[in-house]
């Protein structure tokens, strides 16, 4: 691996290693950061990633796809595609792979500020929020109540001041304001007056997407400097699988990319439902569907910037309830990040779901399972990774800072082992056996690396039984709420400034409070 930090040897004794660890690190010592490069996990052979393209290219062109819009039926038939008789469109072979080889191999999902942009490419990871729950999680009254605008601008600041959580894709749903334009107007001001972090939203209507632009463009000063730095990305259902075009959404799709915003072409098939029970049956499946979505972009727009976003789901097929934090999740998940890898194509998909219905031990095993696996297998944008519960029904604050420890963890994971002559630590070990303490704790070698390569929970506890009881048995949510608490009693660094939001409210009906 190629993101591991330099040489951290520390001279100036005992104060001045002192004054250096309690330090912020830069960013270039930093044991996790955002982009470091996955891709040790590999389940699919290359035979079998080979198999599952020639299975998605045979899926398009028997098959094809039903619905498209006419627009998109234009577009398509344009590019070479084939209308058949039954209305359904099919994709010769020879132009999907033309779309590969002409398609964007980087893309940049930009911050508002320029300090946190994302660069999709090769295996580099990031984490983020995602999911449009319907639900808050109420931790202390242990029940669940509709998502407000209010909860979802708190989600926004919270994300802000977390390291780990690198871009911020609407988490809920604004159930409090009834009127559709309203709410996805206000979804826009409520994420980006939150956090300077890459947003992403949907629209429920393409006529919205012109005054969401402009809006858009208010915020970032004009329309040159919106189309220089996209900081908001569409994420767009384009497809209703079984291999169906969502005719709605693939207008909205035509307008986003002709505003020079990024589409995520999300697939979200559910295993033994919308796709095939198999877990490679529905990697097939999301990854014919994602095909036809890149060459349906590229023909509106050669080169636009587009995420291969492979998303399905597990289901218990017992019960017919979604499984998003189970094995097979994890599995699916990281299949589709390796075809991603076997395209060089940007990629997401959804990894750090709990089924579970509260920040719980299962909600812990559940979300750092998947999480892990998508890291480790090179996905660059890990959607869904944090406060997600009751199979994404469920949005949480308190699990949402939680999940900044929990993938703080799974990004040590992905950074992997350092393998050279430090690391190996040959001369170390004879200091401290051929005449030394004995023991490695003190050493300046033990001292000098001590940040650079050991991630620290900042709320997890690893005190001894005797400490905890010292500290009075300090409870793992009630340190959640107290952090939650601190940063909502400060107000958002990314707010607009006061000519700008007067502004957007004379333009727009914004619910949240000025």
């Amino acid at each position: 691996m190629n993101d591991q930090p330099r040489s951290t040897a520390r001279a100036g004794g005992r104060s001045a290693r002192h004054a250096a660890r309690s330090a912020a690190l830069p960013d270039h010592l930093r044991p996790i950061r955002p982009g470091m490069s996955g891709g040790a996990l590999n389940l699919l052979s290359q035979q079998d990633m080979e198999r599952i393209h020639s299975a998605a290219l045979d899926a398009l062109e028997r098959i094809g796809l039903a619905d498209a819009p006419q627009s998109g039926v234009d577009y398509l038939v344009g590019a070479g595609c084939i209308l058949g008789e039954d209305k359904r469109i099919r994709f010769p072979r020879a132009l999907v792979e033309d779309t590969l080889a002409r398609a964007n191999r980087s893309v940049t999902l930009y911050s508002r500020d320029g300090k946190t942009d994302l660069e999709l490419a090769g295996a580099r990871v990031h984490y983020g929020t995602a999911g449009a729950a319907v639900h808050m999680v109420d931790v202390m009254g242990r029940e669940y109540r509709d998502s407000t605008v209010q909860d979802l601008h708190d989600a926004a600041r919270i994300c802000e001041r977390l390291d780990n959580i690198h871009f911020v894709q609407r988490p809920m749903v604004c159930r409090d304001i009834i009127d559709n334009f309203e709410m996805d107007m206000n979804t826009i001001y409520a994420c980006c007056a939150g956090t300077y972090k890459h947003v992403g939203v949907s629209f429920t209507d393409p006529s919205y997407v012109a005054p969401a632009i402009e809006m858009l463009h208010m915020i970032a000063g004009s329309e040159a400097n919106w189309r220089e730095r996209p900081f908001v990305s569409n994420s767009n259902c384009f497809v209703v699988p079984p291999m169906k075009f969502a005719t709605e959404s693939c207008l909205v799709m035509e307008e986003c990319i002709k505003h020079g915003m990024p589409v995520l072409l999300l697939s979200a098939g559910m295993a033994g439902a919308t796709a095939p029970s198999t877990v490679a049956g529905a990697i097939v499946q999301a990854v014919a569907e994602c095909l036809a979505g890149l060459v349906y972009v590229n023909a509106v727009k050669p080169g636009a910037p587009a995420i291969f976003g492979t998303w399905p789901f597990g289901l218990d097929l017992r019960t017919g309830a979604m499984t998003g934090g189970s094995g097979e999740q994890a599995l699916l998940t990281a299949g589709c990040a390796q075809m991603h890898r076997f395209y060089d194509l940007p990629g997401g998909a959804a990894a750090g779901i709990a089924d579970s219905k509260l920040p719980d031990m299962q909600a812990g095993w559940e979300q750092m399972c998947s999480n892990v696996m998508a890291g480790l297998s090179g996905l660059n944008m890990v959607y869904e990774a944090a406060g997600m519960h009751a199979s994404l029904l469920g949005f949480c604050h308190e699990s949402l800072i939680l999940s900044d420890d929990l993938i703080g963890q799974a990004l040590r994971c992905v950074r992997g082992i350092e393998v050279n002559d430090e690391t190996l630590a040959v001369d170390q070990i004879a200091q401290v056996c051929l005449g030394g303490s004995g023991h490695y704790l003190g050493t300046d070698q033990t001292l000098g690396r001590m940040q650079a390569d050991y991630v620290y929970p900042a709320l997890g506890d690893r005190t001894s039984p005797k400490e905890w009881v010292e500290k009075e048995k300090p409870d793992l949510i009630a340190k959640a709420i107290a952090r939650k608490e601190a940063i909502l009693a400060e107000r958002s660094a990314a707010r607009f400034d006061a000519a700008t939001d007067a502004a957007i409210r004379a333009k727009f009906n914004i619910h949240l409070p000025a």
